[in-house]
C-alpha cells in the first residue's frame, strides 16, 4: 500500500518476493553489501546548497532491485503457477528480487556502472556520492536504495543527467527535495530546515503516550543513572524504543546526549531506564517541531567543538567526551563518544 503525504492510500502495490533466508552463502549468494548513506554526507550537501543557492532534486526508482542483474541464481516455481508442464522444473533470475540476500548490492551495482558510463564518478570518501566536472561547474548526486539527490550549479547537466536516468532505469521525477529518509526538508530564501516531527508523532503514538503530560527538559541535569536502577524490563521493547530515539537525533542534537544514556543499558534494561526513556517521550510531545537549521553565511569554514567532563559515571567514574564539526556555519557532524578512563577523546 503507496500512501500520499497525506496519509491518503495512492495505490496498492504487490510484488514476487524471494525466500531469502534459505540462500546458502557461496552456492547462491556471495556480496551481499551495499554502500548506505551516512547522515554527516547529506548534511554536508544540504549546507553546500544553502551556502551556494544549489537547487535539490529529488528523484524515484521505481521497483530498484529488479533493475540488478544475477550470475546464476535458481527459485522454485511461485505458488499459482504450478501445473503438469512446471512440474519438476525451478526458475533461473536474470533479475534480482525483492528478499534475496545480493539484491542490495546486484541494484548498486548495476547503477554505479551505469552512472560511471555517463562521465560520473565515484566519491572515496562516501561511495554512495558521485560528480562530475564541466569546467567550473559541478553536479552531485547522492543515491540511498531507491532514492536519488540531485544537486549542483550546472542546470543543462542536471537536465541531460535526469534524461539519462530515465532512459536507464524506470524513474519518476519528484522535483524539489521535500522528503528524505523520513526527514521533511523545508527551503526558504533564508535556509532550509530538517525535521522528523511526522517520525515522532508516530513514535508518541505507538507507544500511547500522544496524550502524556509534556515535559520541558529531556533529563535532570543531576540524574542518578546507574547499572543497577530497578527491576529488569522488556529488552527487546526498551532496545525498539532506543533504536527509535537514536534514528529520530539525526535532526534532535538537543536528545542525543540523554539517548546516549539510555542506550548503554540496552542489554540490561531496569525500570530506572525505560523511566528515563518515557521522560524523553514526554519532552518530545511539547517539542514536536524542532528539527535542524541550515541558513546561509556566505562562507565554508571548517570548525570543530569538543568537551569532556570528568567521572560523571555512578558506576565506574568515567567520562564522557563529545565533539561537533560545523562547515559553513551548520553542523554536520556531532557524537557522543565511549568514555574513556582518565582521559578525554576527542573524536576527529
Amino acid at each position: 500500500m503507496k500512501q500520499n503525504p497525506k496519509g491518503e492510500v495512492d495505490r496498492y502495490k504487490a510484488r514476487l518476493v524471494a525466500k531469502g533466508y534459505s540462500q546458502t552463502y557461496g552456492i547462491d549468494y556471495d556480496e551481499t553489501f551495499a554502500p548506505m548513506v551516512k547522515m554527516g554526507t547529506i548534511r554536508t550537501l544540504i549546507s553546500y546548497t544553502v551556502n551556494f543557492g544549489w537547487p535539490l532534486h529529488q528523484m524515484d526508482v521505481k521497483n530498484a532491485f529488479l533493475h540488478g542483474d544475477l550470475q546464476e541464481v535458481y527459485m522454485e516455481i511461485p505458488p499459482g503457477f504450478v501445473n503438469s508442464q512446471t512440474t519438476g522444473k525451478v526458475c533461473r533470475l536474470k533479475k534480482s528480487l525483492y528478499g534475496l540476500k545480493q539484491s542490495p548490492w546486484a541494484w548498486f551495482d548495476r547503477f554505479r556502472r551505469v552512472v560511471c558510463g555517463m562521465g560520473y564518478t565515484e566519491c572515496n570518501g562516501d561511495h554512495i556520492v558521485f560528480y562530475k566536472h564541466m569546467g567550473t561547474f559541478i553536479t552531485i548526486m547522492v543515491v540511498c536504495v531507491d532514492d536519488i539527490v540531485i544537486t549542483g550549479d550546472d542546470v543543462e547537466e542536471i537536465k541531460c543527467l535526469k534524461e539519462n536516468l530515465g532512459k536507464a532505469f524506470e524513474v519518476k521525477d519528484l522535483g524539489r527535495l521535500r522528503y528524505f529518509l523520513g526527514i521533511k526538508i523545508a527551503r526558504s530564501p533564508k535556509g532550509i530546515v530538517l525535521s522528523q516531527r511526522k517520525y515522532g508523532l508516530d513514535l508518541l503514538t505507538e507507544t500511547g503516550m500522544l496524550g502524556c503530560q509534556p515535559c520541558s527538559n529531556p533529563i535532570d541535569k543531576n540524574h542518578q543513572i546507574s547499572v543497577e536502577c530497578g527491576d529488569s524490563v522488556n529488552k527487546e521493547t526498551y532496545q525498539k524504543l532506543v533504536g527509535r530515539l537514536i534514528y529520530l537525533c539525526h535532526t534532535r542534537p538537543d536528545i542525543s546526549y540523554v539517548v546516549s544514556v539510555v542506550s548503554r543499558h540496552i542489554h540490561d534494561p531496569r525500570r530506572g531506564h525505560i523511566e528515563v526513556v518515557h521522560w524523553i517521550l514526554r519532552y518530545l510531545k511539547g517539542t514536536p517541531g524542532r528539527g535542524l537549521w541550515f541558513r546561509k553565511n556566505g562562507h565554508l569554514d571548517l570548525e570543530g567543538y569538543c568537551d569532556a567532563d570528568w567521572g560523571s559515571s555512578k558506576d565506574d567514574r568515567r567520562s564522557t567526551s563529545r565533539y561537533c564539526v560545523f562547515v559553513g556555519g551548520n553542523c554536520l557532524m556531532e557524537k557522543q563518544e565511549a568514555r574513556s578512563c582518565g582521559s578525554v577523546y576527542c573524536g576527529g
